[in-house]
C-alpha cells in the first residue's frame, strides 16, 4: 500500500464526511423549526361586569326621569315671559342646563337597550295634563302648572320655587330608588349626581324663599 497516497485521501474523505454531517444537522434544524406547530394566540372576550349591565330598575329610572326633567325645562322656560327675579332666572337656567344633557344620556341608554324613549312634550301635552303620572313623584299637575302660568313677578317667583322644590323632592326620591335597586354602573352614578345637585339646589330655594 502507498501510504503517502493513502493518507491525503482519508484526510480528505473525513472532511467530506464531517461536512455532509454538518448539512443534514442543519436540514434537521430547519424542519423542526419549519414544521413546529407554533402554540395559537387566543383571545378571551372580555367579561361584562355587573356595572355594565342593566336591569329593569334601571329602564324604569330612565323612563321616569326623562319627563320628570322635562317638566322641570318647561316650567323653567316659563320663568323669563312671567317676570321673575334675575335670582330666580339664573336658577332657572341652571336647571335647564343641568337637566337637558341628562335627558339626552338616558334617552341614549334607552335607544342602546330596545326600549321605548318616552315622547317629546311641550306645554300642551306635558306630564300633569290628561296623563297618568302618580308613579313619578313630584310631578307637577294640570291645575298647577295652570296656575304659575297665570301669575307673575314675586307670586311666580313663590310658587315657582315652592313648586320646584317638590319636583326636585320627587327627582330625589326616585334616584334613591335607582341607587338600591339598580345595577347599570353610569345610572347610578348619574342618580348620585342628580340627589347632590338638587339637594342643594333644594337648600337654595328655600334660602330664596325665606329672604324673598
Amino acid at each position: 500500500m502507498n501510504t503517502n497516497q493513502s493518507l491525503p485521501r482519508r484526510a480528505a474523505l473525513a472532511t467530506a464526511a464531517a461536512a455532509t454531517g454538518l448539512v443534514l444537522a442543519t436540514c434537521g434544524s430547519d424542519d423542526s423549526t419549519s414544521t413546529a406547530d407554533p402554540t395559537p394566540a387566543t383571545t378571551t372576550a372580555p367579561a361584562t361586569s355587573e356595572a355594565d349591565r342593566h336591569n329593569r330598575a334601571d329602564v324604569t329610572f330612565a323612563q321616569e326621569m326623562i319627563p320628570h326633567h322635562r317638566q322641570a325645562i318647561v316650567m323653567s322656560d316659563m320663568v323669563e315671559s312671567h317676570g321673575a327675579s334675575d335670582e330666580v332666572q339664573a336658577l332657572a337656567e341652571k336647571i335647564k342646563k343641568a337637566q337637558a344633557p341628562e335627558i339626552e344620556t338616558m334617552t341614549g341608554w334607552l335607544k342602546a337597550w330596545g326600549e321605548e324613549v318616552p315622547p317629546g312634550i311641550g306645554m300642551g301635552d306635558m306630564p300633569g295634563r290628561g296623563h297618568d303620572d302618580s308613579d313619578r313623584p313630584g310631578m307637577t299637575g294640570a291645575e298647577d302648572i295652570d296656575r304659575l302660568g297665570s301669575t307673575s313677578g314675586n307670586a311666580f317667583d313663590t310658587m315657582y320655587l315652592t313648586m320646584m322644590i317638590e319636583h326636585h323632592e320627587g327627582a330625589i326620591e326616585m334616584a334613591r330608588t335607582e341607587k338600591t335597586q339598580g345595577s347599570y354602573g353610569p345610572a347610578k352614578t348619574l342618580a348620585d349626581d342628580i340627589i347632590t345637585s338638587q339637594t342643594a339646589e333644594i337648600a337654595q330655594m328655600r334660602t330664596m324663599l325665606e329672604t324673598g
